[in-house]
């Protein structure tokens, strides 16, 4: 293959690679579309006022009793506010912001800096000391015991074993 024909290639290729691309991002396009038209649909639809009861609710009861129905909007009395009324964040500057944040990183320096030193403390490490020495016996002493019951049915069942070994029917020591 010759030099213009490793171009040419390559510039179809390149075409192709375009080709897919662009009807990839129509494809994309037109689902957007799709989902805008949706979403302004369901938007419409929970912007319109109510004013009477939907077709699908029935306005009687099954048994003919007409039945008032009240759509709730809100909890206080029919006073609106102004939307301007909710609080809007507003900028601060940089001496401001550099003073909140000097204080909140002293504030928790000082916290970190107690606790440091209230764990530190004598006290505490006398505590500590007292409760894993205190824990360490306790293991001590438990696995004493446990030794000890070991030991009681290992020569237990060394003696079943030497009785059932021996003809001695009454299974006593006559020493």
């Amino acid at each position: 293959m010759s030099s213009e024909q490793v171009v040419l290639v390559a510039a179809g290729v390149v075409a192709l690679v375009a080709l897919l691309l662009a009807l990839r991002a129509q494809r994309r396009a037109s689902a957007a579309e799709a989902s805008a038209a949706a979403l302004g649909e369901r938007l419409a639809l929970l912007e319109r006022p109510v004013t009477a009861p939907t077709p699908s609710a029935p306005s009687a009861a099954p048994d003919g009793d007409d039945v008032a129905h009240y759509l709730i909007t809100s909890i206080a009395p029919d006073v609106e506010e102004p939307a301007s009324a909710v609080p809007v964040a507003r900028p601060i500057d940089g001496r401001l912001f550099a003073d909140i944040v000097a204080r909140e990183t002293v504030v928790k320096a000082a916290s970190w800096t107690h606790g440091l030193r209230r764990a530190l403390s004598p006290e505490s490490r006398n505590r500590i000391r007292f409760a894993a020495r205190q824990e360490a016996r306790r293991s001590t002493r438990e696995r004493r015991a446990e030794m000890k019951q070991a030991l009681r049915e290992f020569r237990a069942r060394e003696r079943a074993a030497v009785r059932a070994a021996t003809s001695d029917p009454v299974g006593e020591d006559v020493a």
